[in-house]
């Protein structure tokens, strides 16, 4: 294991290091750093199942670490970073399969397949994906300030408001809080739920969430525009998103606790 481990991170040690550096510089990759943190936390949990596990070498798993070293030169030639991102995954994987066979990696399936979420999405569907949810936050920002009787016009993803203008610009977009919370939803379910069926819930309510709690980011953004715009911008503004983000974090777990109600009473009803 430690000779095909040094021998992963050599091969992919370029690769790793460039992906470190994203994750410094930028800010829709903070939660980058956790990811294999809380990987290597789960499988350390998991240590004495391990151990009780016999091993099981499966050598058609280095079909998959070939698959992942042919990804990896692919992807380094086409300078394509996701898919070269991906490969190291691909081949830790197919090590595990190699090395501990299918049952050994049915226990670390979860971490493993978490590592996923470390890599950037391609830029590609990154930037349509970000351009739909700047459309939507504004759509659903205008709704709410005309609910407040705040005088408000929409072009695209400007608001026009009495004090001026309004740009729900990419950072504004919410994709950092959708995929801060979609890892946090994985593992929140993970540490605390037990049942896949919940755990399934609170990851697709990430979406709506996300997309609501952004709204509401760009809502207060505007009401503080229009009557102290000293507010609306700046360390204010920054600290906004982050109030947000936990708001989010607290509706996914207020939403599960009404999961876990739900289920006792139609126990019962049984």
């Amino acid at each position: 294991m430690a000779v095909f481990g040094a021998l992963v991170l050599i091969c992919y040690a370029p690769i790793l290091k460039a992906l470190v550096a994203q994750w410094i510089n930028d800010a829709d990759m903070g939660h980058g750093f956790f990811v294999p943190l809380v990987s290597g936390y789960i499988i350390w949990q998991r240590r004495e199942q391990l151990m009780a596990t016999r091993p099981q070498p499966a050598w058609w798993g280095l079909l998959i670490v070939l698959w992942g070293a042919l990804q990896m030169i692919a992807g380094v030639l086409g300078t394509e970073l996701f898919t070269s991102r991906t490969a190291f995954v691909i081949t830790v994987i197919g090590v595990v399969l190699t090395l501990g066979g299918p049952p050994v990696f049915r226990k670390l399936a979860f971490p493993l397949l978490l590592l996923f979420l470390m890599i950037p999405i391609p830029a590609v569907i990154f930037n349509q994906l970000t351009f739909r949810l700047q459309i939507l936050a504004s759509r659903l920002a205008t709704d709410a300030l005309m609910l407040l009787n705040i005088p408000v016009f929409r072009e695209g993803n400007i608001l026009d408001l009495p004090s001026g203008r309004l740009s729900v610009v990419e950072a504004c977009s919410g994709i950092r809080s959708l995929l801060s919370l979609t890892f946090l939803s994985l593992v929140y379910g993970y540490f605390f739920e037990k049942r896949n069926w919940v755990r399934t819930a609170l990851f697709l309510a990430t979406i709506p969430v996300a997309i609501l709690a952004n709204a509401g980011r760009v809502t207060l953004t505007g009401i503080l525009y229009e009557f102290r715009p000293e507010l609306a911008e700046g360390f204010f503004h920054e600290s906004t998103g982050m109030v947000i983000f936990f708001a989010g974090a607290v509706i996914l777990i207020v939403f599960h606790k009404l999961l876990m109600f739900t289920s006792r009473l139609v126990a019962r009803g049984n």
